[in-house]
């Protein structure tokens, strides 16, 4: 990674874009080196270093806007990239919510957030990582195989600079240890992982207990069957449940709002969720894996609830579907991709997992989602699915090969939220349960 501040060859980038005939600009430009080692069987299988270099550079043209990149930054492409990407604006239709922010809508304070990792891991720290972590899962009574384990390290470096005057110099880092692994033979068998995430590699969980939770998940599995069909209350262990999360993310992104493709299209103001339910939308968790300073279009951005008390108060918006729906942008801008949320979580409820399962005469406890069949514009749901049968309040045996189904608007509107929220994932949610769902089986 290039040890010079680069911000004045993005500066006079941007100058030149707007002596060529651009009415505004701006360019990102992103270092980022990355480490990955991986094991399998006690063997090793691969190290990868990689390094990449890519600067974007986005004009204005009146309404009209183009975006080009490029790796090279010799003298001669700068010049190419500016020449195609004012070719490109003035080629393109309107677009008559495009445009930077004003200079008075710009970020000025940018919190610490320690987001980067000063030490780069050492290969053989990687390999040992991922070793201790499958020969833990491997030493389970039941595992037969494993699909190896890896861990992982980077740092990545953006700059971005534009004509209304932002310029900002964010760098991060990410870690990852994971391992998947199989229990039993023949055709009783089951596939299972753990994996941890951390903006710094001494906040990964411990390696013996990631792979020990990996193998214990997979055994676990073992002589899944199918159940009959039925309406009953579904639990969602936090792993499945961050997909709940995701969707509702989804459904409340301004740009799905402003197209008219959302479920939840006309709930601003709304009760979404049952009462004493928050989403909490927070870019300056410390460490956070989603944490960013300000957002991409160089907007002040802040800890946000979503959803307060069950109802909805605002959407994701960056500049663009702002503009479209007529209100201000919530800070949520990602360069050259739409609103996009940060570190967001469902608060805990006032009751443990268990305590939620305990009144469930039948249900399912679901530990794995399968397939993408959800309709973003209306919120149907349909899901296959795989966990454990509910009985008399236990845990009684493994579940597999069924189709969960509901609608999500209906889904929220009768959730209830468990207590062991924890921070892992960037989109992170207690256990979840909805009641009245159907489960397809034989």
């Amino acid at each position: 990674m290039p040890d010079t501040d680069p911000q004045d060859l993005l500066a006079d980038l941007v100058t030149r874009a707007t002596k060529a005939g651009a009415d505004a600009a701006d360019v990102g430009l992103r270092d980022s080196v990355s480490i990955s080692a991986s094991v399998r069987l006690g063997n090793t299988e691969k190290i990868e270093r990689s390094e990449t270099a890519e600067l974007d550079l986005r004009v204005f043209v009146g309404k009209r806007q183009a975006m080009v990149a490029s790796s090279d930054r010799s003298p001669k492409a700068l010049a190419d990239l500016v020449e195609r990407a004012l070719a490109m604006a003035r080629a393109v239709p309107e677009d008559s919510y495009a445009g930077l922010a004003s200079p008075d809508q710009l970020a000025h304070d940018f919190p610490e957030l320690d987001l980067s990792d000063a030490a780069e891991p050492s290969a053989e720290g990687l390999f040992g990582l991922a070793r201790r972590a499958e020969d833990a899962a491997r030493a389970v009574p039941g595992i037969t195989n494993s699909e190896g384990a890896s861990a992982e390290w980077g740092v990545n470096e953006l700059v971005l600079v534009a004509s209304n005057g932002f310029a900002h110099r964010f760098r991060s880092s990410n870690a990852s240890l994971a391992v998947a692994v199989i229990a039993g033979q023949g055709a009783n068998m089951e596939r299972d992982d753990d994996w941890s995430m951390a903006r710094h590699l001494a906040d990964l969980r411990a390696a013996d207990e990631i792979g020990a939770r990996a193998a214990e998940r997979a055994v676990r599995r073992l002589g899944g069957r199918k159940v009959p069909t039925a309406q009953v209350p579904v639990v969602f262990e936090p792993r499945a449940a961050r997909t709940l999360l995701s969707h509702f993310a989804s459904a409340v992104n301004g740009a799905a709002i402003a197209r008219g493709t959302s479920f939840l299209k006309d709930a601003m103001g709304k009760r979404v969720m049952p009462r004493g339910i928050a989403v909490i939308d927070d870019p300056h968790r410390r460490r956070g894996l989603r944490s960013v300073a300000c957002d991409g279009e160089g907007l002040a951005n802040q800890r946000r609830a979503i959803v307060e008390d069950g109802v909805l108060n605002t959407w994701f918006l960056d500049l663009r579907s702002a503009r479209q729906l007529g209100l201000m942008s919530t800070g949520h801008g990602a360069r050259g991709g739409g609103p996009s949320p940060s570190n967001l979580w469902i608060e805990p409820g006032p009751v443990t997992a268990n305590e939620m399962i305990g009144d469930i005469r039948a249900g399912f406890y679901v530990t794995e989602l399968i397939g993408q069949g959800v309709n973003g514009i209306t919120g149907d749901y349909s899901r296959g699915a795989a966990g454990f049968w509910i009985e008399h309040g236990e845990i009684a045996y493994p579940v597999a090969e069924v189709t969960i189904a509901g609608n999500l608007k209906d889904m929220f509107r009768r959730l209830s939220v468990a207590s062991d929220l924890e921070f892992v994932a960037g989109f992170d949610t207690p256990s979840l349960r909805v009641d009245g769902m159907t489960v397809a089986g034989r």
